[in-house]
């Protein structure tokens, strides 16, 4: 007979591991499997069960981001596999579909993922929200007089310092992760990379980088600075490394503006997609999304949610702006008009990661151009951005 059952690191590690080196063709080494066993200590992991065996998994770990600079509840699905020969029996769907409720008891309204195919995942309603750009800069590109005032120190481990800096960083995009200092230690600082950070001539800690040297190449980790002087700074400290690299390679947003600051802006270039993300609880992310103001009049959504139906249905926002009020419909006669989307296109759009009057020209969402005009008024412009991984 087959079931969801939670699964706990502790207990359940054997059969979780295993399943994980397989399906994703990796070995743990003794000590590895230690530090793995610690870190899934904060995941949730839901297991379908055949017959009290482990057929399939997934691990939800509970993660907050910031949204047009506030905290949202989110839930990071990772780590889902199957056993072959559970394959295509409906186990992962029926995980997620799991999953999902689970969420929602928590408050949890939003879902990220990193999918290995962007089409399994939609047919559950997550969508492609974040991409990253990513740079091959020949060395000479970045040796120029940068102008710049402060100076650069590298440091050892003050993570107190680098988190003030991310922070401040992070509440311009939306979607990136409020870490905690497990994250930092478990995720982001682990490997070994060489940090220094910029100051201001003042003194303030500004900026900061991540990266590591060898075999005449940067490889930057992170790049994260909060003023233009901050990231001219962490461009001259990389050009500084030009007697032992070729070439620099990092990970930025979607819009980055290196190419626009530096002389010669023709270097390798490219934007590949990344993570997917889901609205979890349509009327309780509707309540707390942080709206423009600037609009009287109502506005109408009509979403569709193919596999969370009770998602599904009419909603009125009013009132628009900081203290704007959502009803969820119950009797819809007589609001036809309005948007209708679906609950994939009303994520990328509540996120920022495209915009009502893309999603409308790509035949995506429907609604009279005023309907579409007075959602792009209420959604902040803002880009989305997920320099981590899980």
């Amino acid at each position: 007979m087959a079931e969801v059952k939670q699964l706990f690191a502790e207990t359940d590690a054997d059969a979780i591991f295993k399943l994980s080196q397989f399906a994703f063709q990796y070995d743990l080494t003794e000590d590895a499997l230690k530090k793995k066993q610690e870190e899934t200590k904060r995941h949730i992991i839901w297991g379908w069960m055949e017959d009290d065996q482990l057929a399939a998994k997934l691990h939800l770990i509970p993660l907050s981001c910031y949204v047009n600079g506030k905290v949202f509840e989110m839930g990071g699905i990772c780590s889902v596999a199957t056993w072959p020969e559970y394959r295509r029996q409906g186990a992962v769907k029926q995980l997620l579909y799991h999953t999902l409720h689970d969420m929602r008891q928590h408050g949890q309204t939003l879902s990220f993922l990193h999918p290995f195919s962007f089409a399994f995942y939609r047919k559950y309603g997550w969508e492609h929200a974040f991409s990253e750009k990513e740079y091959q800069i020949p060395m000479a590109h970045l040796k120029r007089q940068w102008d710049t005032s402060g100076y650069i120190r590298r440091i050892k481990n003050d993570m107190a310092i680098l988190h003030t800096i991310y922070t401040e960083y992070a509440k311009t995009f939306n979607g990136t992760l409020v870490r905690d200092a497990s994250w930092w230690e478990q995720r982001v600082l682990k490997g070994d990379w060489l940090k220094a950070v910029a100051y201001s001539e003042g003194g303030k800690a500004q900026g900061y980088i991540l990266y590591k040297v060898k075999e005449e190449k940067v490889t930057v980790h992170e790049l994260v600075y909060n003023t233009l002087n901050a990231q001219k700074l962490l461009l001259q400290f990389i050009a500084n490394h030009d007697s032992m690299a070729e070439t620099v390679e990092m990970v930025v947003p979607e819009n980055d503006n290196l190419s626009l600051i530096v002389d010669e802006p023709q270097f390798d270039q490219k934007i590949n997609p990344y993570f997917m993300a889901r609205i979890v609880d349509v009327l309780a992310f509707l309540k707390q999304y942080p709206f423009h103001g600037g609009t009287n009049a109502s506005i109408i959504l009509h979403i569709d949610d193919r596999f969370l139906p009770e998602n599904s249905g009419v909603y009125q926002l009013s009132q628009i702006g900081s203290d704007t009020n959502v009803t969820h419909l119950q009797n819809s006669t007589g609001l036809e008009s309005g948007i209708h989307c679906g609950l994939e296109q009303l994520t990328s759009m509540l996120l920022g990661y495209k915009r009502p009057a893309e999603l409308y020209r790509a035949g995506l969402i429907r609604g009279s151009q005023e309907h579409i005009e007075r959602m792009e008024n209420i959604i902040p412009n803002r880009q989305t951005y997920f320099p981590d991984f899980y």
